[in-house]
């Protein structure tokens, strides 16, 4: 039994525009111990779909389908259900640390908190236990440091102390949407490191969520890449890298900086990514594809196996669009 089985998960969200379809009948399970990418340009619905998982989409946000974890059904649950899972099984890293963190609060207190009020330690227990998290994720000094405010810490450390929090209940599953982003390259290098020890070290599952390949090519055993709120494929890593079977992976892919190529202009996918309040009736990568036909806008392709473990939602043969 898969530790987390998502099926047809779609979210949606009512504006005064209209309803916005962030996320589009996502499907895909995950095994204890294993690594999942989940790729796609700002707007392919990542975060959204991470968000639903958690149960932390916004008031006006619906989320329909099935999210089963550790054999429990959690999509929608209420909050006695899925908090203490939230703050035990499941935790999750976002994006900025510095709002994610109290600036009011030391990070002793904010850690030893979760400690407190979930496991019922004494708050000199907790703090305790903090600093070793701290240790575990290489932080100098971390005894003394742990009694410093947010604002005290680079953008790294913030980032350091954003993932011991959330090893602090030994979690099963870890999402980590976007960890990276505002750091500089030497220290994204750094806490993807981290990441993979922890990950070996504790024992967790991990869902990696980027808008980088190149990321997910090194920390990663599959990727899920999302278009508007689609699952455009599925695969393990390395045969993707190979052969891309899907015209977005392989938009995304030569977009990637290699160092075995000259020029000073990368390549990129032209166009924008799809209106989700109108959404295309067809394929939404449709209007930004190379290998687009009049079928593409006009019927919307189902995810189809053509290989061991490999999915894709596409209507072109794999040697028209190599």
């Amino acid at each position: 039994m898969a530790l987390l089985d998502v099926k047809d998960l779609s979210v949606t969200f009512a504006t005064p525009e209209g309803t916005v379809n962030a996320v589009n009948g996502v499907t895909f399970a995950l095994d204890k111990g294993e690594t999942l990418g989940i790729v796609g340009e700002s707007g392919s619905g990542k975060s959204q779909l991470s968000f639903a998982i958690m149960g932390l989409l916004a008031k006006n946000g619906t989320a329909t389908g099935s999210v089963i974890f550790d054999g429990k059904e959690i999509l929608n649950a209420p909050p006695k259900v899925i908090g203490p899972i939230r703050a035990m099984k499941i935790a999750m890293i976002f994006q900025d640390p510095m709002t994610s963190l109290n600036p009011y609060m030391r990070v002793a207190d904010q850690m030893a908190e979760v400690l407190t009020h979930h496991k019922g330690m004494a708050k000199a227990e907790a703090v305790t236990e903090a600093v070793r998290m701290l240790d575990a994720v290489k932080i100098p000094d971390a005894k003394g440091r742990v009694h410093l405010y947010p604002h005290e810490f680079s953008g790294g450390m913030r980032q350091r102390v954003m993932i011991a929090m959330s090893l602090l209940g030994r979690p099963e599953l870890l999402i980590a949407d976007e960890p990276t982003t505002a750091l500089d390259v030497t220290v994204q290098a750094q806490i993807m490191k981290l990441l993979s020890e922890l990950q070996r070290d504790f024992g967790m599952a991990t869902i990696l969520i980027t808008h980088d390949l190149g990321v997910v090519a090194g920390f990663c055993e599959d990727v899920l890449v999302l278009y508007g709120g689609q699952v455009m494929e599925k695969s393990p890593v390395e045969p993707l890298f190979q052969m891309p079977a899907h015209p977005y992976s392989k938009g995304l892919l030569k977009a990637i900086p290699r160092v075995d190529q000259e020029g000073d202009e990368l390549d990129s996918i032209p166009g924008s990514p799809p209106n989700m309040t109108n959404a295309p009736k067809g394929c939404p990568f449709a209007p930004r594809c190379d290998y687009v036909r009049d079928d593409c806008r006009e019927r919307l392709n189902p995810l189809t196996q053509f290989a061991p473990d490999r999915w894709r939602a596409c209507n072109r043969t794999l040697e028209e669009i190599a």
